[in-house]
């Protein structure tokens, strides 16, 4: 590292005398002929719309002697959507992270795919960025408060993904932070995707212990401007001896004004999302928790008041060091400042008021992805792209403020760690995993066991899946997602990510462990009402206190304890929703063969975890699995909190 003493810097801002950097990126930095410091937000905005300010602008590069088109900016009343013209770069691939360095990983290493090392193309980078007029901004990874201060260097004519990145960290000047060495640095060079990847999108990272790179090949920030950043965090903490979860929170209050906070994790499609959302009601005014898939006969059920929420967190949940109190529960924080909000359910007007007062009528211009835009008109966040197909893009996004979807600011103590999972409808006839009742307590554990594997299931929607992971799902399978099902965005190992999150779990013992599940419970069609009811049970219930006369084994042990019986405001859930091999469409007979094929799934996931590195704990825990056995002996290893 050296030190930074003068660097030829346009824009209003500046990059301040002695800030310590790696001298090749000086040295880069050095011989750039225009090296712009945004001094405010606004005016990195207008550099998204390019030199001409708009309303339309190309973002392209040279290859090869041949302008090649990667992104299309509009500038909209309300922000500026921003299209690519490849289906492919409108979304992350999920297989284009490699690691350049020799630090611990399970992650497929560049010379390993590449067959050579990442020094030349590294030195390549830094030339054609050396080459370009440049953007640099500051952020602080993982948020303003508990961030770590990073740098982010981009082509000026990329300039939005700039933007897009300091919207979901911060926005944060040199002068503010002050003279600092980067705890990571992005880099992004997109014509490289043509040049040196085959027009596929990659992602280098490249570690030591106290640097982390990001090489982003692609403008399409999903990957590195979002995940990247999460991947930072998970490398810092695992050096530091703290997770950043994948989840969402949310403190709920009781029409009593009782309060909850609840964290929600789970592979995709797991209902994150959903856990900040209001439940949702017939035009009646009643809820419709379930539909029999071979009878079709509804089940509804009445409740009067619906609690409160207010979102904590979104996606990326800080569970840094510096926030526990050493009382027993979790804390947690947001590691961004912006929500990258995936508008793929909006389809019409109405459909989430508060989201669409926020994207239609900002206070600040917002940045809209693969969603249509018309010069100088408003954005309207259900006209998604089309793809070439002519059917919707799966994952338009918009980058939203946290400000304007939460009046919830700092930290908060969670109560409750909810899981969820998609199960597939299990029937006597087409017996499958499906079998979950609609809310169960499990020990820490049992807990643990589920964040390892975190299971993917019944036609998830998510975007970019392999075609072997796209398969499986389609035809009732199950793929793993992997640890804390933030496995994909990590850079080290399993084992290490595994024994960080059982020592969470294991020392914060007063919080609650439960699992949900979304779109079936047994043979009927739930969708996300069996979540959000048992959000409100739980919160109805002070955080899910619960007496152990309350609780019985259930007949999977993976599923930990059900409750006898589940009553919100004043009405009894069917029974045959907390036991569904009581359901006359299953019976004992199709819930035991789905229990052998989730209890057999995760046997098979388990295996690769029992290294010499496992927790000693956690050998005993996975050995109890792979025994089958029952969950009391799950219990004697990690008590429950009742």
């Amino acid at each position: 590292m050296t030190l930074i003493d003068s660097v030829a810097v346009h824009g209003t801002g500046s990059i301040p005398a002695g800030m310590v950097l790696p001298p090749a990126v000086q040295a880069a930095l050095d011989a750039c002929a225009t090296v712009i410091v945004p001094a405010s937000r606004e005016e990195l905005y207008q550099l998204a719309l390019g030199p001409e300010g708009g309303p339309r602008f190309t973002v392209e590069y040279d290859v090869f002697g041949t302008p090649v088109p990667e992104a299309e900016v509009v500038r909209c009343k309300n922000g500026i959507a921003v299209n690519y013209p490849e289906d492919y770069m409108r979304r992350r691939d999920p297989d284009c992270m490699r690691i350049a360095d020799d630090l611990p990983t399970d992650k497929p290493r560049y010379r390993d795919v590449f067959g050579t090392g990442f020094d030349q193309v590294k030195a390549e980078t830094l030339d054609w960025l050396a080459g370009q007029d440049l953007v640099v901004v500051p952020f602080k990874a993982g948020g303003l408060t508990h961030g770590y201060p990073s740098l982010a260097i981009c082509p000026v004519n990329s300039a939005f993904f700039a933007l897009t990145l300091v919207d979901l960290q911060g926005w944060v000047t040199f002068d503010e932070i002050g003279p600092f060495e980067p705890r990571s640095i992005l880099y992004v060079a997109p014509p490289f995707r043509h040049t040196h990847f085959d027009g596929r999108q990659v992602v280098v990272h490249d570690r030591s212990e106290t640097l982390h790179e990001v090489f982003a090949y692609n403008l399409y920030p999903g990957p590195s401007a979002k995940k990247g950043v999460f991947s930072v965090l998970l490398d810092v903490g695992e050096q530091e001896g703290w997770v950043t979860a994948h989840a969402s929170s949310v403190r709920v209050t009781t029409p009593y004004e009782n309060e909850t906070v609840i964290m929600h994790e789970g592979a995709s499609g797991g209902g994150k999302s959903e856990m900040c959302q209001e439940i949702r009601r017939q035009e009646d005014g009643r809820i419709l928790l379930g539909t029999n898939v071979v009878t079709d006969e509804p089940y509804v059920i009445n409740l009067g008041e619906s609690s409160a929420l207010d979102p904590v967190t979104d996606d990326m949940t800080l569970c840094h060091v510096d926030l526990q109190t050493g009382e027993g529960r979790l804390v947690v924080a947001d590691a961004e400042d912006g929500w990258f909000v995936r508008v793929d359910n909006l389809t019409g007007y109405g459909q989430d008021a508060h989201l669409e007062r926020a994207c239609i009528h900002p206070d600040q211009p917002l940045v809209f992805f693969n969603i249509d835009g018309v010069p100088d008109a408003t954005v309207l966040p259900w006209e998604h792209t089309l793809d070439s197909t002519g059917k919707r893009c799966p994952n338009p996004r918009v980058v939203v403020p946290r400000r304007l979807l939460t009046d919830v600011t700092g930290a908060e103590e969670v109560d409750v760690r909810t899981f969820g999972a998609r199960m597939p409808a299990c029937t006597r006839d087409n017996p499958t995993y499906g079998i979950m009742g609609m809310m169960h307590i499990v020990p820490p554990s049992l807990a643990w066991i589920w964040r390892l594997i975190a299971p993917r299931g019944d036609k998830n929607p998510s975007i970019g899946e392999s075609k072997s992971a796209t398969d499986k799902l389609a035809h009732g399978g199950m793929v793993a997602e992997g640890v804390g099902s933030y496995w994909p965005f990590s850079t080290g190992t399993k084992v290490a990510a595994a024994n960080l999150l059982l020592r969470q779990l294991v020392d914060m013992d007063r919080t609650r462990y439960v699992l949900t599940p979304n779109q079936h419970i047994g043979a009927y069609k739930v969708d996300f009402a069996a979540e959000w009811l048992t959000r409100e049970y739980l919160a109805r219930r002070g955080g899910g206190k619960f007496r152990t006369e309350e609780l019985t084994p259930s007949r999977c042990p993976l599923f930990g304890y059900t409750l006898q019986e589940m009553k919100i405001d004043g009405q009894l859930v069917r029974p045959t929703f907390l036991k569904p091999e009581m359901q006359s469409q299953v019976g004992v007979e199709a819930y035991d063969a789905g229990a052998r094929i989730i209890t057999d799934f995760f046997k098979s996931e388990l295996q690769e975890f029992l290294t010499d590195d496992l927790d000693p704990l956690g050998r005993q825990i996975i050995e109890v699995c792979l025994r089958d056995g029952s969950v009391e002996e799950y219990t004697a290893l990690t008590p429950l909190f009742t």
